[in-house]
């Protein structure tokens, strides 16, 4: 069943490269961002690739999120509590999608304590709706690119993870869940680990997780 499905901050990178995967899909996108050009930036990228897009801009995140299935705040650490609060009053029983690395400015460590997370800050935030942590140990350039990958969830309620999976897999990746929301804390540590590899090695950011079980 198709999702409406609201992107706040979708002319970021990561938001406009979900947007666009999760559109390919055929559900009804709603795009905002607070940069007006940014977003057309996205609603047109999309279009030329999608031209039977189901995909809409919409200037206002919480008229965005009350109509939507599923919320995804693609927006920086530092203002999440300020989304969420303007948004917690109609997302109550949604399912909203933590794909926020709580990074400091030059991603060499988390801003988050080791006993919590960004996601589960999340959810504190919006007490009554159901946080899956996901997609956040994928680059935005890797959407088209990474197909089959690995991506990592991680999630207190069974349906609303099912629900997150089943995107993941629309999307050409391999859904692998890790555990319940608290696990989501090693999974922002796992970009972290990522970047710094990208670093060492000194090759662009991209790149994924790949999970090898025995066949014996």
């Amino acid at each position: 069943m198709k999702k409406t499905i609201a992107v706040i901050g979708a002319g970021g990178a990561m938001g406009s490269a979900l947007s666009q995967s999760l559109a390919a899909s055929g559900h009804h996108i709603l795009l905002m961002d607070k940069d007006s050009e940014k977003c057309h930036k996205t609603y047109d990228a999309i279009f030329s690739e999608l031209p039977n897009a189901n995909i809409e801009i919409l200037n206002c995140i919480h008229e965005g999120s009350w109509e939507a299935d599923v919320i995804i705040p693609a927006v920086a650490y530092e203002v999440q509590e300020e989304v969420a609060d303007y948004i917690k009053d109609v997302v109550t029983g949604k399912i909203v999608i933590s794909i926020i690395n709580p990074l400091n400015e030059d991603k060499s460590k988390l801003l988050t304590s080791p006993f919590s997370s960004a996601a589960e800050e999340l959810q504190k935030y919006l007490p009554y709706s159901k946080v899956v942590k996901a997609f956040n140990t994928i680059f935005p350039s890797d959407f088209k690119n990474q197909m089959n990958a690995d991506c990592f969830l991680a999630g207190d309620d069974e349906i609303a993870v099912a629900t997150v999976s089943a995107l993941i897999k629309e999307s050409g990746m391999v859904p692998q869940l890790a555990g319940n929301l608290s696990t989501s804390r090693t999974l922002e540590s796992m970009m972290l680990i990522l970047i710094q590899l990208c670093r060492r090695n000194n090759t662009p950011e991209s790149g994924c997780f790949k999970i090898h079980f025995s066949k014996s």
